[in-house]
């Protein structure tokens, strides 16, 4: 099947590189390349793009899609079907329209929870045990066209949204190449979502970093986990200016300390009372102006005076 694939970063390599395997790609779209460096002087190709040449594959980074240019692209390029998968730009109905077949989407989520930009990192931080992979026929909607397969998997009690974003890309590429089978063969179904069930995944931010102690030990504990590796958590309990944490683990340790208080810093970690009365052990963190250290390190040249 002649296929345009439309993808940016490292997730969406695993899906181009099995349909290359399977199907003609015709040509990728991704977005423009991003400066970089100190100065954002050097310009660093997005991961789809070196993924697609390595194939000799035409590579597209139109900076819109809506002023008819990639439009006469696509027209060029002819594709029965178009597949995205993490492109990170909304397409235009004219474009939707355009493939015979449609436009289909790799998420990841089982949609229809966390529709948008960020499904991994929400399913984490909002402490589901489990998420997985979906293919759906694309819509003007942000993620509510109809649900073509889905495949559900779960969430590590310690796994970090990078680790898990690596294991959804893999399974995309699994999920897709069968997604296609089903419509090169006039098999794919049509699930339409139920939109009262739907919730969102909003892009992060930074305003997101800063822990609340009054929350619970786990609550804190995903979102060290739901933030990895950007922006990340920070606090600013050990020495008053924000510093990132990287690694920790819940405590089953009763205590009735005031959330955010110091309560032990010993080669184990630090430890701090959080809002359910439990504990949660700082084990790796990240000073301003330096690098990562663990725990153990960073009392052994700052040691904390617990009362």
């Amino acid at each position: 099947m002649r296929i345009v694939f439309m993808g940016t970063p490292e997730f969406a390599v695993p899906s181009l590189e099995a349909l290359i395997g399977e199907h003609q790609v015709v040509g990728v779209f991704c977005q423009p390349d991003k400066p970089v460096g100190r100065h954002h002087n050097k310009l660093q190709p997005p991961p789809v793009k070196v993924c697609a040449q390595a194939h000799g594959i035409p590579v597209y980074q139109p900076e819109k899609l809506r002023d008819g240019s990639a439009l006469a692209v696509l027209r060029e390029l002819d594709p029965e079907l178009i597949v995205v998968a993490a492109y990170g730009r909304i397409l235009p109905d004219d474009i939707l329209a355009l493939p015979p077949k449609g436009c289909i989407n790799v998420h990841s989520s089982l949609l229809p929870k966390y529709r948008g930009a960020a499904p991994i990192n929400w399913a984490i931080l909002k402490g589901e045990a489990e998420t997985g992979v979906t293919i759906m026929h694309m819509a003007s909607e942000l993620d509510a066209g109809d649900i073509i397969l889905q495949r559900a998997t779960p969430i590590g009690e310690a796994e970090d949204a990078a680790a898990l974003y690596d294991r959804l890309a893999r399974l995309g590429g699994e999920l897709v190449v069968e997604a296609v089978a089903r419509i090169e063969a006039g098999t794919a179904s049509r699930t339409p979502q139920d939109h009262t069930k739907a919730t969102l995944a909003p892009m992060l931010s930074k305003s997101l970093s800063p822990v609340d102690w009054s929350w619970s030990a786990q609550e804190i504990f995903n979102q060290l986990r739901g933030l990895y590796p950007w922006p990340g958590a920070s606090t600013d309990v050990i020495t008053g200016e924000p510093m990132k944490l990287w690694g920790a683990q819940v405590v089953e340790k009763y205590t009735d300390a005031i959330p955010g208080t110091i309560i032990a810093a010993s080669k184990a970690g630090i430890d701090v009372a959080c809002g359910d009365f439990h504990v949660l052990r700082i084990l790796e963190l990240q000073p301003p102006g330096k690098k990562r250290m663990t725990a153990a390190a960073y009392l052994a040249g700052n040691p904390i005076q617990v009362k």
